[in-house]
C-alpha cells in the first residue's frame, strides 16, 4: 500500500474529525455567507499532483481554493430553481451512504435493496399513492421522467403489438405525447428515448394559466385515433399550476392513453391539508415523477419514479448476466432503471423520514408555502414590482413594474445575489424572475431580508 494512503488509513478517525469540523464550520456560517459569491476570475487548472500529499493537504487545498467560490445553496435564501437543502438526519444518512458504499441492485447482497423498498413504501404513503404503484430511486427528475416515459413507450408497443425494447422505437411509427406546459426535461427524455422532441404536442392551457385545458386535450386526443401519451403537470415550474388530474382521468373513458404525471415537487402538496386537493387523482397515473432533492431536503442526487406497470418497466430495463438475479415477480433493482449501479440514495431519504416523519415534513412544506405567500405579498405592496401569477404553492413569479427587460432583470438578480438568489424565466411572453421556497431552514426573517434586498436593488436600478 502507498505509504501516504496507509498513513491516512491509520489516522482515519482523526481525518474524519477534521472533515466533520470543516463541515460544521461551513454549516455554522451558512447564513452569513454570500448566497452566490461575486464572480471572480476562474482559477487556472492545477496539474495532477505527482506525489501523494494525503487527506490533510487535500482538505486544506479545498478550503482555500474552492470552498470560498461555492454558493450557499444549502441555505435559506437560495431561492433559485427548486432547491432544497439537507436536513440534519439526511446529512447523517448521506455520510453513512459513503461509509458503507453499497451498490444495492442485486438480491445477492440484498440489505440495501430491502432498505430502498421500505423507503419507497414510506414515500408512496406520503404522497397518497396506493400499493398499485411500485417505485425505484433514480438520480433526479429528468431521469425519473425518462424512466416513466420509457415505460410508456413500451406500453405503446404493447397496444400496437410490437416491443420497442426489442425492436427499437421505429417499430412504433409516429408517436404523440400531449402536454400543456411540460418541463424541459420531457423533451430531453423524448430525445433520449428515440421518440424525438417533435413528438411532443403542446396542448392549449386554460386562460391565464399553465394548467392544460381538458377540452383542448380531448380534441387533441381525438385528432388522431390510436394510443397516445399524456404528460400531466402537478406543479409547473413558473407558477406551480396543476392540471386537473381527475378531469384528465375521465378522458380515458373515450380515449386510449398512458398518463404520466410530472409531480417533481408538486407531489408534496399532499402533505398540506389546505393544498392536498391539488394532487387529487395522482394515484390514477400510470407513472409518476417525484424529485426528492427538492422538497424532501435530501442531498443531490435523489428522486423516485413510480409506476403501475412494473412488468413493462422490467421489460425495458432488464439486464442479462450470470451475476445478476432473475426477473421474477419482484425484480432486482438492476432490472428497473438505466443504471446497473448506483449509490444507496435511499438511505438519506430513509433517515429524514425516520427522524421527522410525516408531521416534520408537513411543517417544512407548510412553512415554505407561508414564506412564498409572504414574499408575494411584500412584492405586490412594492410599486417597483409586478407579481405575474397567484402564489399557488411555493413559487413567486414576478418582474419589474417598469421596463422588465432581460438586461434589467439580470442587473437586479446580480445586485442581490449575495443576499438572495433567484432565477430568470419568461412567463406569458414577459421576462421575469422566480423565487422557489423548498429549503427546510427558510423562515419569515429570510423573506424580509430577501424582500428588502430586492426592493433596494430595484430602486437603485431605477
Amino acid at each position: 500500500m502507498d505509504r501516504t494512503l496507509a498513513a491516512d488509513l491509520a489516522r482515519l478517525p482523526e481525518l474524519l474529525d477534521a472533515t466533520r469540523d470543516a463541515a460544521a464550520d461551513a454549516l455554522a456560517t451558512l447564513d452569513a455567507r454570500p448566497v452566490v459569491p461575486p464572480a471572480g476570475k476562474p482559477h487556472d487548472p492545477e496539474p495532477l499532483p505527482e506525489r501523494a500529499t494525503g487527506t490533510d493537504a487535500a482538505l486544506a487545498a479545498f478550503r482555500d481554493r474552492w470552498e470560498p467560490r461555492l454558493s450557499a445553496s444549502a441555505g435559506p435564501r437560495y431561492l433559485g430553481f427548486v432547491t432544497g437543502g439537507a436536513t440534519p438526519a439526511a446529512l447523517a444518512g448521506d455520510w453513512l451512504t459513503a461509509v458503507h458504499d453499497q451498490n444495492s441492485n442485486s438480491a445477492l447482497d440484498g440489505g440495501g435493496q430491502d432498505l430502498e423498498r421500505e423507503t419507497v413504501g414510506w414515500l408512496r404513503d406520503l404522497f397518497g399513492l396506493t400499493a398499485a404503484h411500485s417505485g425505484t430511486f433514480v438520480s433526479g427528475a429528468t431521469m425519473s421522467n425518462t424512466t416513466g416515459l420509457a415505460i410508456a413507450r413500451e406500453w405503446l408497443g404493447e397496444r400496437l403489438g410490437v416491443s420497442p425494447a426489442e425492436d427499437g422505437a421505429a417499430a412504433l411509427g409516429p408517436v404523440r405525447v400531449l402536454s400543456g406546459a411540460p418541463h424541459s426535461s420531457i423533451a430531453k427524455a423524448l430525445s433520449v428515448l428515440g421518440l424525438g422532441r417533435n413528438s411532443l404536442v403542446r396542448v392549449p392551457t386554460l386562460p391565464g394559466r399553465e394548467a392544460v385545458d381538458p377540452a383542448a386535450l380531448e380534441r387533441a386526443l381525438a385528432d388522431t385515433p390510436g394510443p397516445a401519451v399524456v404528460v400531466a403537470n402537478a406543479g409547473t415550474v413558473n407558477t406551480v399550476d396543476f392540471d386537473d388530474l381527475r378531469a384528465i382521468e375521465t378522458l380515458r373513458e373515450r380515449h386510449d392513453f398512458w398518463l404520466h404525471t410530472d409531480a417533481a415537487f408538486g407531489a408534496f402538496a399532499a402533505l398540506s391539508a389546505e393544498h392536498a386537493h391539488l394532487v387529487d387523482g395522482l394515484d390514477a397515473s400510470d407513472s409518476v415523477c417525484v424529485d426528492l432533492h427538492k422538497w424532501l431536503n435530501v442531498p443531490y442526487d435523489s428522486a423516485v419514479q413510480f409506476t403501475r406497470r412494473r412488468d413493462l418497466q422490467a421489460r425495458v430495463f432488464q439486464n442479462s448476466a450470470a451475476y445478476l438475479g432473475p426477473l421474477g415477480d419482484h425484480p432486482d433493482l438492476v432490472h428497473l432503471t438505466p443504471e446497473n449501479s448506483h449509490r444507496l440514495r435511499a438511505l438519506a431519504a430513509w433517515f429524514t423520514l425516520r427522524a421527522y416523519g410525516r408531521q416534520g415534513h408537513r411543517e417544512i412544506v407548510e412553512r415554505d408555502i407561508a414564506c412564498a405567500r409572504a414574499l408575494g405579498a411584500a412584492l405586490e405592496a412594492d410599486p417597483a414590482f409586478t407579481v405575474l401569477a397567484p402564489v399557488r404553492l411555493n413559487v413567486v413569479c414576478f418582474t419589474l413594474a417598469e421596463a422588465p427587460t432581460p438586461e434589467r432583470l439580470t442587473a437586479l438578480r446580480e445586485a442581490v445575489a449575495t443576499e438572495v438568489f433567484v432565477t430568470p424565466t419568461v412567463y406569458g411572453g414577459t421576462a421575469a424572475l422566480r423565487a422557489a421556497f423548498s429549503n427546510w431552514r427558510t423562515t419569515q426573517a429570510d423573506v424580509r431580508r430577501a424582500a428588502e434586498a430586492l426592493g433596494a436593488a430595484a430602486r437603485e436600478i431605477a
